[in-house]
């Protein structure tokens, strides 16, 4: 059991000193927010054209579906995977190696004749999605500075969102191109990003600390066991895996069937209006709630969005108006940005400065993969059995139980030592209660 600073003799520190005391962002990072742009903007670049170019090949919806579902599937079998190597290899090398076998498998899906050929390289995506993902939330953990890491996790979050957003308007012109050529075009894009990549990280392979050139020890490790011990985790993964099946499940897939089947007039326009301006209202709540994260800490956020983004998800399906079905749209992209930087900030609090958490990184990753999974089938049985109304409803019901989650956490936010493991600084200084 880690002990808290509060029985080791060291004076309580608030977590947020003030304004001209917060450091910088990492150069490392910074590198980061831009590769994970790029990454998103091909994500969004061939995702509107994937199930398109699936049932070129003579198969049915259900078997274009599938395409989709095989990259997720993938990330959620190789997670455990993607951690161990993460903490015997290393972030770097695993974020690199991770770009470049989707890099591969992105142009490999240009060159498919088949359909069996396309589901296997989708997959094979999936396997290099969950490296690059689990090693570069393991590696941001390590590098952020403590007192800043809601401010992090938020321009992490904005980036992704920015590329999903311009991504499809990129692909509406390269519509012209045909089925193939995107798929190049985004593994070539791929393979420049992992090189650079690779020489802005090469210092931080084995380094106790950002800027920390010289000083070159192997890193120490979390256990998923150590991670056990900090209900922030446990609460983390209860709502992680809430807002996986809200948020990147059953929003990506019920959201425009319910607006084509209850606004039939315009259906098909609101249904991609509802996701552009789910990416609004999640904009807009990127831009403060990493502040918020840094102040108020991550209890807070997580509860006011969770709580927002859930009883919205709750009351969308039973909208017949396009106002309110807008608003509602808006509020669900508003709860999820708030909540987004305060999770990641929680789950590097456990981690800890300088620590490599591999391990944990991936089994967050396997709670909202998970949820974005299973999500959008089981709500798609409901809306098929009782309607639109109640797969929503419970949805958001489910989602509740990650507010419930939050409730009993208590946070003990304190400055974690700067020198990092070397000073024997124990991560539940930020972690939370231990159980």
């Amino acid at each position: 059991m880690p002990i808290n600073a509060s029985t080791s003799g060291r004076p309580e520190q608030p977590l947020t000193p003030e304004p001209e005391q917060r450091p910088s962002v990492p150069r490392e990072i910074r590198v980061l927010v831009a590769a994970a742009f790029v990454v998103a903007l091909g994500f969004g670049l061939i995702a509107p054209i994937l199930p398109q170019f699936a049932t070129s090949f003579n198969v049915g919806v259900a078997a274009a579906s599938v395409i989709v579902s095989i990259f997720a599937l993938a990330r959620l079998v190789f997670a455990p995977v993607s951690g161990k190597l993460t903490d015997r290899l290393g972030e770097p090398t695993v974020y690199v190696t991770g770009v470049l076998i989707v890099a591969a498998s992105t142009i490999l899906c240009g060159f498919a004749q088949s359909y069996t050929q396309l589901l296997i390289f989708r997959g094979l995506g999936g396997l290099g999605s969950t490296m690059f993902t689990v090693s570069a939330m393991a590696l941001i953990a390590r590098i952020s500075p403590p007192q800043i890491r809601g401010r992090i996790a938020g321009l992490y979050s904005g980036s992704f969102l920015l590329g999903n957003v311009a991504g499809p308007v990129l692909g509406s012109f390269a519509a012209g191109m045909g089925f193939r050529i995107p798929f190049f075009i985004y593994g070539g894009a791929l393979i420049v990003a992992a090189a650079i990549v690779y020489f802005s990280l090469s210092r931080t392979r084995r380094t106790l600390t950002p800027g920390s050139t010289t000083k070159v020890l192997a890193v120490e490790r979390i256990s998923l066991s150590e991670a056990w011990s900090f209900s922030t985790f446990k609460a983390a993964l209860v709502s992680g895996f809430t807002n996986g099946w809200m948020a990147f499940g059953v929003r990506m897939s019920l959201i425009p069937l319910f607006a084509v089947a209850a606004f039939s007039s315009n259906g098909t326009v609101l249904a991609g209006l509802a996701l552009a301006i789910f990416a609004v209202g999640n904009g807009l709540a990127l831009t403060v709630a990493g502040r918020i994260t840094d102040t108020f800490g991550r209890r807070v956020p997580i509860l006011w969005g969770l709580s927002i983004a859930s009883l919205a998800t709750a009351t969308i399906g039973w909208v017949d108006n396009v106002p309110l079905f807008i608003a509602l749209s808006v509020l669900g992209g508003i709860g999820t940005g708030l909540m987004g930087p305060a999770q990641q900030a929680a789950i590097a609090d456990v981690v800890g400065q300088g620590r490599n958490g591999g391990k944990v990184l991936a089994t967050f990753q396997m709670a909202t993969d998970f949820g974005s999974i299973i999500g959008p089938v089981i709500a798609g049985f409901i809306a098929d059995q009782a309607g639109f109304g109640w797969a929503f409803t419970v949805s958001g019901a489910l989602g509740l139980l990650g507010v419930l989650a939050w409730l009993p956490v208590k946070e003990k936010r304190k400055v974690e030592n700067a020198a990092g493991p070397g000073a024997q600084t124990p991560p539940s200084t930020t972690a939370g209660t231990e159980d």
